[in-house]
């Protein structure tokens, strides 16, 4: 996936969208370019009709300056948030917005498919709905649950997913849809949505989504980072010592997954005879105070915690942030910060934020879209919409 180089028209729309720079000469002060390569940048904007300027700005000794909005009704890019057994879709606007968000159930180990047939079906509508009322939709951004290529947009390896290795789910969905796909995994475009929703001023944290299973998406100075191949930040498959031998689904033992994901709490408590078959199902149980869930639940924040004291103390980062289903089971988070006070070096720890998601259930929806909208700018694919 292309990010947003600096001085981009991806860039330039990016600044506006959230607020940063609000006229021609924000951006300057901003950028740091030329008064005329922002001129062209923001000119080839307004002539697709991502950028409009309207209204006047307050003087800073010159003339007031023409301010800079994104239009109201203009392009989103449909999203969807893929789980194991859920399906999140909406559209995501350039100003981050989210419109006609709704989640079903949804199975991914009935095959891609079936999976996919669905999929398509519930954003075709979507698309439909979003023209009526007035939008463009430029693009389609998906979250999945799973390693993915950037490049190709091919799931790679996917645990407990089978007949999913190498299926080239970008180029399939696109095919169906007609509109171009960007495709990522889920732990990154929670990371995207966290950070450009609910804190853009921060330029260095680790994003952790804890469901079924456990994964977590970094951003490096203000932008998404993948490195070499597109698996940084997957801690799930980190061996720590309380798994032992345990199988895991990725072929290896002992990873963090199968003692701290959902699925592995769930099976754990019905091997005690508690009825649990899904996250909800946890939540419920430590909100009603049942020992075991929360004992369970508080095991596995410590042992997430073990393994992000490693990523704290080697990436330095300005914030932790839990999210996924379980970061909303308060025991999984305190013991999370609880391990990481414990085994940081101060300097790391000093004025690090450990805290739950700010944006819900929505944050890898928002991420996904958020990722659709600024690669089609980047690869100037987005449609021209002309007043």
């Amino acid at each position: 996936m292309t990010t947003a180089e600096p001085g981009s028209a991806a860039h330039v729309l990016e600044l506006v969208a959230t607020g940063t720079a609000r006229s021609r000469a924000d951006l300057v002060r901003e950028l740091g370019l030329a008064a005329s390569t922002v001129s062209a940048r923001v000119q080839e904007l307004v002539d697709a009709g991502l950028l409009a300027e309207s209204g006047e700005g307050v003087s800073r000794g010159g003339r007031r300056p023409r301010l800079l909005r994104v239009p109201d009704g203009g392009t989103v890019a449909l999203a969807a948030d893929l789980g194991s057994h859920h399906l999140r879709t909406g559209a995501v606007g350039l100003t981050g917005a989210g419109f006609d968000i709704d989640e079903c159930a949804f199975d991914l180990t009935t095959g891609p498919e079936p999976a996919v047939g669905l999929l398509a079906e519930r954003l075709t509508a979507l698309a439909r709905r979003q023209r009526a009322a007035g939008r463009t939709v430029g693009g389609v951004g998906i979250g999945f649950p799973g390693p993915v290529d950037p490049a190709s947009g091919r799931v790679i390896a996917p645990s407990r997913m089978p007949g999913w290795h190498l299926y080239e789910l970008r180029d399939r969905l696109a095919e169906r849809l007609g509109l171009p796909v960007l495709v990522d995994n889920d732990a990154n475009v929670l990371a995207l949505g966290e950070h450009r929703a609910a804190r853009p001023e921060l330029r260095h944290l680790v994003v952790v989504k804890a469901g079924r299973g456990i994964g977590s998406g970094v951003i490096s100075h203000g932008r998404l980072y993948r490195g070499a191949r597109g698996s940084a930040g997957d801690i799930s498959h980190a061996r720590v010592d309380a798994a032992a031998e345990r199988p895991c689904s990725c072929g290896n033992i002992g990873c963090l997954e199968t003692v701290a994901g959902g699925a592995a709490i769930a099976a754990a408590l019905r091997g005690k005879g508690i009825e649990a078959h899904s996250t909800t199902d946890i939540l419920r149980l430590v909100e009603d105070g049942e020992p075991h869930a929360t004992a369970l639940v508080r095991q596995a924040g410590r042992h997430i915690g073990a393994v992000l004291s490693v990523v704290v103390n080697f990436f330095n980062p300005e914030a932790v942030v839990l999210g996924g289903a379980l970061s909303a089971a308060e025991p999984l988070v305190a013991a999370v910060r609880g391990v990481l006070y414990e085994r940081c070096l101060p300097v790391a720890t000093s004025e690090l934020a450990i805290v739950a998601a700010g944006c819900g259930p929505d944050a890898g929806l928002l991420g996904a879209g958020h990722a659709a909208l600024r690669e089609l700018v980047a690869d100037g694919g987005l449609p021209v919409v002309r007043p």
